[in-house]
């Protein structure tokens, strides 16, 4: 279950009073430094960029492949560990503008885990140590640490267990 705080809004759609929520110039600022942190081939400037700019907690090692989109109103909220990759063109989103309420949540990714292109990642999500996601998937829902996940809607591919024992066939052979 994602873990969401949720604020009510009374008016016109929570997008339209979204100033309301977040500094305006705060917005401008983060446009600009992941716009920037896109297209940068120099990981290691891409992770300094995220981490004095935009107050992400990122791990040593950990690379965003090009065109990463990190959320731009609230990016503070995402925390990677150490030693991840963050695929291709993946969106990791750390709020939700609904027509009657919006939703914040952190967004918190463990060590070593694998996250593949084109994957969506949704507000107030963990995904544990080892996790793998496959690519194009909606991570809707916490994902357990060494498991293997993936599609639209996520479900789980291999657990843990079924990872070490494929692991350990594959010695075998």
């Amino acid at each position: 279950m994602r873990k969401l705080e949720r604020y009510e809004v009374n008016d016109e759609n929570a997008l339209w009073n979204m100033y309301k929520t977040v500094s305006f110039w705060k917005v401008v600022k983060n446009f600009i430094v992941i716009q920037l942190a896109r297209y940068m081939p120099f990981l290691k400037i891409k992770n300094w960029l995220y981490r004095t700019f935009l107050h992400m907690n990122i791990g040593e090692k950990t690379s965003f492949a090009l065109m990463a989109m990190v959320d731009v109103m609230f990016p503070e909220r995402i925390s990677v560990g150490h030693n991840s990759i963050i695929g291709y063109n993946t969106t990791i989103l750390t709020h939700e503008y609904l027509i009657k309420e919006y939703r914040l949540g952190n967004v918190e990714i463990g060590n070593e885990v694998m996250i593949g292109a084109n994957t969506t990642i949704l507000p107030g999500v963990t995904i544990g140590d080892g996790a793998i996601v496959a690519a194009g998937t909606v991570v809707h829902r916490n994902v357990a640490p060494g498991t293997f996940v993936g599609g639209n809607p996520m479900n789980v591919i291999y657990s843990k267990e079924e990872m070490k024992n494929r692991d350990k066939s594959k010695d075998l052979s």
